[in-house]
């Protein structure tokens, strides 16, 4: 059984930073994709970040520039750090892992960025 456990989340003021994690656990196959999404009340789920196994990177173009998603593969951990938080960026983020051509895809529970002052 795979499972996603996010952490890090919080209020952020704008201007501010946040690292996210994500911990995965039970057997996944080495070639994969893990990544972040995120949903802020009233809209739907969008992309944030993904990153393979072997290090090629996709960013949604709002998070440009401001964002780095990294792995440890050892450790089945994915990262997040983001800067210069804009209250736009305030949601639920979910971390997600997909492998096996797509037919496996597993979500975490989600951690929740507010940034406000």
């Amino acid at each position: 059984q795979v499972q996603l456990v996010e952490s890090g989340g919080g209020l952020v003021q704008p201007g501010g930073s946040v690292r996210l994690s994500c911990a995965a656990s039970g057997s996944i196959f080495s070639i994969n994709v893990m990544g972040w999404y995120r949903q802020a009340p009233g809209k739907e789920r969008e992309l944030v970040a993904t990153m393979s196994n072997g290090g090629k990177t996709n960013y949604a173009d709002s998070v440009k520039g401001r964002c780095t998603i990294s792995r440890d593969n050892a450790k089945k951990m994915v990262f997040l750090q983001m800067n210069s938080l804009k209250p736009e960026d305030t949601a639920l983020y979910y971390c997600n892992l997909v492998y096996d051509n797509g037919r496996r895809v597993y979500w975490g529970q989600g951690t929740q960025v507010t940034v406000s002052s």
